[in-house]
């Protein structure tokens, strides 16, 4: 172990290597999020062979398609990282990401070339995932093994600063295109700028890397001729590197992704679509309090070089733990208050034969729902009501009670298609009156919104995300030996980022689409927190003092 921290002001190379390390990080973090960020006209222009809601969950597939491979990027790109060295290696890494985003600038769309287009598309976007697999565990141990001992935690921290300034970025290029050309240009051919331009982020990436030196720790291990020739079975082959890749991931990384995920991601999604926030106030709102929390990534990494990694991770994934529910519940009030107060005084209950009630999850809206309760629960969740579930005795006709008035649904079998469609257009209108007359809004109110407090809350779920994603990189690092560090640190990373993390918008509104409660989606990142509180604080230890010179 060593003790001795290295007090010396950062030289000119160490602050190369951090931002030459950030910035290519954050070019690739601005690749990612494009798609993202323009998936609806992605849908349009790659899958216009399908209905519209289809299209648009293809789309989102797509997108996901870049998540679930990414553990696998982990895999390959950490097995050459730890064989010919971090620099070349993830230098390789952002020119397939780079690549695969000029690329998606210039593929005819499906119009043009029919299957072919959503086919390349889907490669391109798992290219994508596989390279950011590899990028940021290089950029992490780059940074690291050039850090002094007791830096290490700050050093590393502005990397992980770099998933928000990627979304930045790209959120920045795309209004600026949009806004200098116009919306329907922009979603005919102007979309595709922000692609395109990519490349001149490429070759100033790539220029910079160039330059950069090889890890000091790497070059010792290999002057020692101690490199692994076989990183993949030495990481996971060997029960004393598993069991701590395993420890890694359900003790750190997947409790980190998913209170990341749900203080920059879910957050928004609330609020558009459970709280019927206009969009643009939404994003101005989540901006803001990224910008107040973006410094903490900084601040909790460079405390964990003084009281340790471990604690703050921890208390993280405590506090979200034991606070989602009231913090959501108090977004609720600042950001709609008409909704909070319809709520407490007329509860939406819906009272049915639990079995003629189907899984209400149904993003392409293409599922034909003819139970009562089915079309009852429909109804609500297009409405983006929430609701509570009272079990009924078998073949009673569900219905709707809205504080004290209940109204009846109905069945929709053996109804021509024209009765079908008029019967359904009657009870709507019934249960968007009564909605009303309940004091529920079709949207948010503007006037209403409690900017400020808004912000604040968002703040606070920022302030989580920096607490476990500040010093988890300088942890990862020091938990493995060097000759197999970029491989084992990588691949729990990106299991716990690109699964757990990924998948939390999609499993959090299952949830809430199956109960009918906008809250209960909240269990997802807490259960998973909780395990991660648990695991890590009675098998992980402490890793600040560690000496990542050592050989094992």
């Amino acid at each position: 172990m060593a003790t001795a921290v290295d007090n010396r002001p950062m030289t000119a190379e160490q602050k190369k290597v951090i931002f030459a390390s950030s910035l290519g990080t954050v070019f690739e973090w601005y690749d990612f999020y494009l798609y993202g960020s323009l998936a609806a006209i992605i849908a349009k222009q790659f899958f216009s062979g399908l209905d519209a809601g289809s299209a648009f969950i293809f789309a989102l597939l797509a997108f996901a398609a870049g998540f679930i491979v990414r553990p696998f990027g982990a895999l390959v790109f950490g097995r050459l990282g730890d064989m010919i060295g971090r620099k070349y290696t993830f230098l390789v890494t952002i020119v397939i990401m780079g690549l695969s985003t000029f690329i998606v600038g210039l593929l005819p769309n499906y119009a043009s070339i029919g299957v072919a287009a959503p086919v390349i598309l889907i490669a391109l976007r798992m290219l994508q995932g596989l390279a950011l697999g590899g990028e940021y565990g290089g950029a992490a141990v780059y940074v690291a093994e050039h850090a002094p001992h007791g830096k290490r935690g700050a050093y590393t921290s502005w990397i992980q600063t770099t998933a928000t300034l990627g979304l930045f970025l790209s959120l920045l290029v795309i209004l600026g295109v949009r806004t200098a050309m116009g919306e329907a240009a922009f979603a005919d051919w102007g979309w595709r700028i922000p692609f395109i331009v990519s490349i001149l982020l490429l070759a100033v990436s790539v220029y910079i890397r160039l330059s950069m030196n090889e890890s000091p720790a790497f070059q010792k291990m290999k002057a020692e001729g101690k490199t692994s020739k076989a990183p993949l079975s030495e990481s996971f082959g060997q029960w004393k590197n598993l069991k701590i890749v395993i420890l890694a991931l359900v003790g750190l990384t997947a409790g980190q992704a998913v209170v990341w995920y749900s203080g920059q991601f879910y957050a928004l999604f609330f609020l558009t679509q459970a709280l019927k926030v206009d969009g643009p106030t939404a994003n101005i709102l989540v901006a803001y309090s990224l910008i107040l929390g973006t410094p903490f990534f900084v601040i909790f990494g460079t405390l964990s070089d003084k009281i340790g990694r471990k604690p703050i991770i921890m208390a993280g994934c405590l506090l979200a733990a034991v606070t989602y529910f009231p913090v959501f519940t108090a977004l609720t009030k600042a950001a709609n208050p008409d909704l909070a107060a319809a709520q407490a005084k007329n509860k939406v209950v819906v009272t049915a034969d639990p079995n003629e009630c189907s899984f209400q999850f149904n993003p392409t809206g293409t599922a034909k729902f003819t139970s009562s309760c089915d079309i009852a629960k429909q109804v609500l969740a297009g409405a983006s009501v929430s609701y509570d579930n009272v079990a009924a005795p078998a073949g009673t006709v569900a219905s709707i009670k809205i504080g004290e008035t209940a109204i009846p649904s109905y069945t929709a079998k053996g109804l021509s298609a024209d009765d079908a469609k008029k019967k359904d257009a009657e009870f709507k209108k019934l249960i968007a009156d009564d909605l009303k007359a309940a004091g529920y809004p079709s949207k948010a109110d503007p006037a209403k919104v409690d900017k400020v407090m808004v912000t604040l809350i968002l703040f606070y779920l920022v302030i989580l995300v920096t607490m476990v994603y500040g010093p988890i990189a300088a942890m990862l690092v020091e938990l493995f030996p060097t000759r197999i560090r970029y491989t084992s640190m990588s691949l729990p990373y990106h299991i716990g980022n690109g699964w757990f993390g990924g998948l939390l918008p999609t499993t959090a509104f299952a949830i809430v689409a199956q109960t009918g409660n906008m809250y209960n989606g909240l269990w997802y990142p807490i259960i998973i927190a909780t395990v991660t509180l648990v695991v890590g604080t009675l098998f992980i230890r402490e890793t600040k003092d560690v000496d990542i010179y050592a050989d094992d």
